[in-house]
C-alpha cells in the first residue's frame, strides 16, 4: 500500500478502470486538516488482503472478526449496522428489500476494527460483510438433534455472532482491477478522513439551513406570489420556495423554459427575492426536443432516451458546457438560488420507466451501469462549479447521489415516505458524506404531520414538499379536501404548532451553521449516528432511531405508529431535556411520554447552546440576536462562526470566530476573533435569563 496522506492509504489491484469517482472528484484532498488529526495506523488484518481477477471480474477478500461492526454504504433506510449483510451498490429508486440498493449507495464502509474502505468504482459492486466462510472451515461441526427454540423467519434468518472467522468479500463484475483507499482510525476518525479525502464537508449558505417549502405543482405565477405573501402575513418562517414541474413549458422530459403559467418570471423571482425568498427550480436531466440546446446536446448524450428526452453525458466536458451554460445564463445569473434534480435514480422496474438500459453507451466511454451510479454525483459537481464561478454558494436537492459528495451542498431526498425509515436515514447517511432530507410530504393525519415536522426541524434540511396540495398542510393534510379548500377541524392548532417548530428551526441556525463549518473544516458530519461519538458503548452500535444533531443535541423522534410513548437510550453522562430542563442520567434506557406536539431532545451536560431570536427568513443581510443557554457546570465552550453567509470568502479564512466560554465559577464570557468583515451577523450574545447586555 502507498500512503498518500496522514492516515490514508491507496492500493492499486489489477488494472482499474479510468472513469471512477476519484477521477471526477472536484476538490483536492484536505491534507492540512488530515495532518492535524495526527498519526493513525491501519489494523494488521488488512495486510492479509487477497484479490483475484477472473473472466467474471475482480474479487477482493479481507479478514473480518466475529465481533466487527460495519457501517456506511451511503443512504441505507432499512438497516444501520451492516455486519452480516450483503450490500449491492446500485442506484435504485425502488429497492425491493434491504439489499443495499438505494437512492444513494456508496462503495464505502467503516469498521469497528479501526479502518474505513472506499472502492473507487461506479460499477454495481457487491459487498458481502461476513456472510460467508471458506470451504472447510465448518468441517469439524458434528452437532445433531438440536432442539429449535424459536419458529419464525426472523429468528431463523437473523444474523448471529459466530465463532468462525469470516471474510469481507468485494465482488465487482466486469472490472479487471480496482483502486482501494483505506482510512485509519476509529469510526469517527475514519469517516472524517474519508470526508477530507473527498474535499471536506460542504459549506452551506445560511439561507439553505432555513425552512424550505415546495409549492403545489399546479401553481401559476399569481398563486406563487400569493402563497409567499401568506407566509409572511401569517408569520410562517420560510427562506426557500421551490417551484415544481409546472414551471416548465414541457416536463417529463424538460424544456427548461418557463411555461405560460409564469408570463413574467423575472418579475416574479425579483419580487420573491425582495421578500426574502430564494427560488429553487425542479428539473430532471432528460432534455426534450423543444429545449433550446437539444440539437447542440445531441452528439454528447447517451444512446437511449428517457421520456422522449436526451440523457446528457455529464462525464463529457462538452455536454457539461452546453447543459451548464444554458443554466448559467438563464437561471444562475438571474438569481435562481438552486435546483432540484428529480428522476435521476434509475427506476427500471416502474411502468413509467425513467431509466436507460445498463447497455447504454455514452460519448465519454461510460456505459449505462456506470452512469446510473454517477449521474447524480456528476450533476452536483457541474451545478456546484457554476455557482462557485459566480462567487456564490448554492443549496440544492438531488434524488441520487453516491461517493465523494461531501463537498457538494446538495440535500438528498427520497420518494419513499416511511417515517421510521426516514429517521434511520438520519443515522445512516452521515457515515458517507451525505446530507439526508426526511421531507414532510404524505401525511395521513394532523398528528402524522406534527411528528414529521418535528423530525425535519432537527435534520440537515427543514423541507415541506407540498407539490400535491395548493394549501399548506397545517390547514389540511387530506389531498382531495385540500384541493377543495376544506380545512381540518383543528387547523388553527396545527398551524400554531407548525409555526412554533419552524420558528425553533430559525432559532437553531447559528448553532447549526457552526456544525456545518466544523464539517467543512474537520470532516465531522453535522448529523450522525450515536455510535460515531460513543463507539465504546456497546448499546450505541445498534441505535438507529436516535441521532446527534451537532455536538450538543441528541434527538429521539417519534412516529405516528409510536403514539405518545417510546423507549430511548442515552449514552453515559448527564442529559438535560431541551424543552423541560429535566436531567436524566445516561448509560440506560427510559420509557418517555411525548404528546403529538412534543419531540424528545436532550442536551449534553456541560454544553453552551446558542439560540437566536427567530427571523422570518435568512439572507446575506440577516443579523442574529443570540442568547446562550448554559447546561451543567464547570468549564465549557462553544464556537460560533460568522462570515458573509453566501459567498466563498470563508474558504480563504475570511470569517470570525465567536468563542463562548464558561469558567469553573459558571461565569460566561465571549471573544470575537478573525478577519472582521464589514458587517457582523451576530449582533450580540446574552446569557439566557440575564438582562439584555449582560452575560
Amino acid at each position: 500500500m502507498e500512503q498518500i496522506a496522514k492516515g490514508v492509504w491507496k492500493a492499486v489491484l489489477g488494472e482499474p478502470e479510468e472513469l471512477t469517482p476519484v477521477y471526477f472528484r472536484e476538490g483536492s484532498i484536505r491534507s492540512e486538516a488530515l495532518e492535524s488529526m495526527g498519526e493513525a495506523n491501519l489494523p494488521e488484518a488488512l495486510s492479509r488482503l487477497h484479490y483475484e481477477v477472473t473472466v467474471r471480474g475482480i474479487t477482493v477478500t479481507i479478514s473480518m472478526s466475529t465481533t466487527e461492526d460495519i457501517y456506511g454504504f451511503g443512504l441505507q433506510l432499512k438497516s444501520l449496522n451492516q455486519a452480516g449483510r450483503k450490500r449491492r451498490i446500485r442506484v435504485n429508486s425502488d429497492p425491493p428489500a434491504d439489499t443495499g440498493e438505494s437512492h444513494a449507495p456508496a462503495p464505502f464502509y467503516v469498521s469497528s476494527a479501526g479502518y474505513g474502505l472506499f472502492a473507487d468504482t461506479f460499477r454495481y459492486a457487491d459487498f458481502y460483510m461476513g456472510t460467508s466462510v471458506r470451504k472447510g472451515v465448518s468441517a469439524d461441526k458434528r452437532e445433531v438433534n438440536q432442539k429449535h427454540e424459536e419458529f419464525s423467519e426472523s429468528a431463523l434468518y437473523a444474523f448471529k455472532r459466530t465463532s468462525e472467522e469470516r471474510e469481507i468479500i468485494i465482488d465487482i463484475p466486469g472490472a479487471k482491477g480496482i483502486t482501494l483507499y483505506f482510512f485509519a482510525g476509529n469510526i469517527s476518525e475514519a469517516v472524517r478522513r474519508y470526508n477530507l479525502f473527498s474535499g471536506g464537508g460542504c459549506l452551506m449558505p445560511m439561507w439553505g439551513l432555513g425552512v424550505w417549502y415546495r409549492i403545489y405543482g399546479g401553481s401559476d405565477q399569481v398563486k406563487a406570489l400569493s402563497l409567499a405573501e401568506e407566509f409572511r402575513r401569517e408569520q410562517i418562517p420560510v427562506s426557500v420556495l421551490g417551484l415544481e414541474p409546472g414551471w416548465h413549458s414541457h416536463s417529463y422530459s424538460c424544456t427548461y423554459q418557463w411555461s405560460s403559467m409564469f408570463p413574467d418570471p423575472d418579475r416574479m423571482t425579483g419580487e420573491l427575492r425582495s421578500k426574502g425568498y430564494q427560488v429553487n427550480l425542479w428539473e430532471h436531466a432528460f432534455v426534450y426536443p423543444a429545449a433550446e440546446f437539444y440539437d447542440d446536446l445531441l452528439p454528447y448524450s447517451g444512446s437511449y432516451e428517457v421520456w422522449n428526452g436526451l440523457v446528457p453525458d455529464f462525464a463529457d466536458p462538452s455536454a457539461c458546457e452546453i447543459f451548464g451554460g444554458y443554466h448559467e445564463k438563464n437561471f444562475i445569473e438571474k438569481g435562481i438560488g438552486g435546483f432540484k434534480l428529480d428522476e435521476c435514480d434509475n427506476s427500471d422496474y416502474n411502468p413509467s420507466n425513467w431509466s436507460f438500459p445498463d447497455s447504454t453507451s455514452f460519448p465519454s466511454g461510460m456505459d449505462g451501469e456506470q452512469m446510473h451510479n454517477a449521474i447524480g454525483v456528476l450533476y452536483q459537481k457541474l451545478l456546484n462549479r457554476l455557482y462557485r464561478k459566480h462567487g456564490k454558494r448554492t443549496a440544492s436537492q438531488v434524488r441520487s447521489s453516491g461517493a465523494l459528495v461531501a463537498p457538494y451542498p446538495f440535500f438528498l431526498y427520497s420518494d419513499l415516505y416511511g417515517h421510521r425509515d426516514f429517521i434511520r436515514g438520519m443515522a445512516s447517511a452521515g457515515f458517507s458524506g451525505l446530507l439526508w432530507s426526511p421531507e414532510v410530504r404524505s401525511c395521513v393525519s394532523g398528528e402524522d404531520l406534527l411528528r414529521r415536522v418535528e423530525t425535519v426541524v432537527f435534520s440537515p434540511q427543514a423541507l415541506l414538499n407540498c407539490w400535491r396540495i395548493p394549501n399548506p398542510p397545517w390547514k389540511q393534510v387530506d389531498t382531495a379536501k385540500n384541493l377543495a379548500d376544506e380545512w381540518m377541524e383543528n387547523s388553527e392548532y396545527y398551524t400554531e404548532v407548525c409555526r412554533r417548530y419552524l420558528s425553533l428551526r430559525m432559532s437553531l441556525l447559528p448553532y447549526l451553521y457552526s456544525a456545518y463549518m466544523e464539517y467543512y473544516l474537520t470532516g465531522r458530519p453535522p448529523v450522525r449516528a450515536l455510535v460515531m461519538d460513543y463507539e465504546k458503548e456497546e448499546r450505541a452500535a445498534q441505535i438507529d432511531s436516535e441521532y446527534l444533531f451537532g455536538d450538543s443535541l441528541l434527538v429521539c423522534p417519534l412516529t405516528l405508529e409510536d403514539g405518545t410513548e417510546r423507549t430511548i437510550w442515552l449514552p453515559e453522562g448527564r442529559w438535560h431535556s431541551f424543552f423541560t430542563g429535566e436531567i436524566l442520567e445516561g448509560g440506560r434506557e427510559y420509557t418517555i411520554h411525548a404528546d403529538y406536539d412534543e419531540i424528545p431532545v436532550y442536551v449534553k451536560d456541560g454544553a453552551l447552546l446558542p439560540l437566536a431570536q427567530p427571523v422570518p427568513y435568512v439572507d446575506e443581510n440577516t443579523v442574529f440576536q443570540v442568547r446562550i443557554r448554559s447546561y451543567g457546570s464547570g468549564e465549557g465552550s462553544f464556537i460560533l462562526y460568522e462570515d458573509d453567509f453566501t459567498g466563498l470568502a470563508a474558504e480563504k479564512g475570511d470569517y470570525n470566530t465567536l468563542t463562548v466560554t464558561r469558567d469553573q465559577a459558571g461565569k460566561i464570557t465571549w471573544k470575537r476573533e478573525g478577519k472582521e468583515p464589514e458587517r457582523y451577523q451576530i449582533a450580540g450574545l446574552w446569557k439566557e435569563g440575564a438582562a439584555d447586555g449582560e452575560m
